[in-house]
């Protein structure tokens, strides 16, 4: 966060004062009292958390345009869940997010990760509470001690939800084309048909039946509500062009009516 003025030679009316920097660029434009949070204090402090608890665990991040940033911790920890099939496995996942330009709210939560696909899962509701204290010279971030938090959601989560997921994976997909079309119907993501003159799958519609037959022949298996819902998992947040929140938002939606049809 550097001084407006300081940058452009211009005194900026009040209320914007300063400007965040990221990768040189200027991303936003803030009042001088405004608690930034820069990712090398809040992603360093979310990695401590499992540090301190003792978890092994894997990261990956995303940086969308030096703008919206996200880092899952994957816990490979002995808390792996197969799902009927060796190689469908689920880990326990952290996602934590930061934005410097206000578009995603810093926040943290569990969730699960997919390892067949390299898929986050955001069914989840525990999140990850922290508080941020902003002083006149910087921003502490505290963080909770996660031993504690990540028990209560293997106890109160974790089996629960996948004994959903074992559920849809036992429920055949009789008619790919019809179940993509009645998802697509009750949720809107996308539309199904090319146009109002074709009926035929659009690209985005194909692209999920093709995701869905073919992981149903990697796993020997046939097409189920699982890899159907897995399918549109791997659209909306590869192909979709949506925010972190609305990704994770329209995920939970997808896992309710895809589900509800068990």
């Amino acid at each position: 966060m550097a001084s407006l003025k300081d940058l452009t030679g211009i005194q900026p009316r009040r209320g914007l004062e300063h400007a965040i920097l990221s990768n040189d660029k200027i991303v936003n434009i803030v009042s001088k009292s405004y608690g930034h949070i820069p990712n090398e204090l809040f992603f360093k402090n979310a990695e401590q958390m499992l540090i301190d608890a003792k978890l092994n665990f894997m990261k990956r991040s995303v940086n969308r345009m030096d703008r919206a940033f996200i880092m899952d911790f994957i816990i490979a920890d002995g808390n792996q869940f197969s799902l009927k099939h060796s190689e469908d496995l689920i880990l326990p996942m952290l996602r934590f997010k930061n934005s410097y330009d206000g578009s995603e709210k810093t926040s943290g939560h569990f969730g699960f990760y997919r390892k067949v696909c390299s898929n986050g899962l955001h069914v989840s509701e525990t999140k990850i509470e922290f508080s941020i204290r902003h002083t006149k010279n910087s921003t502490d971030l505290i963080m909770p001690k996660l031993n504690q938090l990540f028990d209560r959601f293997l106890d109160n989560e974790f089996y629960s939800i996948m004994n959903k997921f074992d559920k849809m994976k036992s429920v055949e997909i009789m008619d790919t084309e019809a179940f993509v079309r009645a998802i697509l119907e009750e949720t809107k993501l996308f539309r199904y048909e090319c146009s109002d003159k074709n009926d035929n799958p659009s690209k985005r519609s194909r692209e999920v039946i093709d995701i869905l037959s073919n992981e149903a022949i990697l796993l020997n298996e046939v097409p189920n509500l699982w890899l159907g819902y897995n399918a549109f998992n791997s659209v909306l947040h590869n192909t979709l062009k949506k925010s972190f929140y609305q990704q994770e938002k329209l995920d939970r939606q997808l896992f309710d009516t895809v589900f509800a049809m068990t």
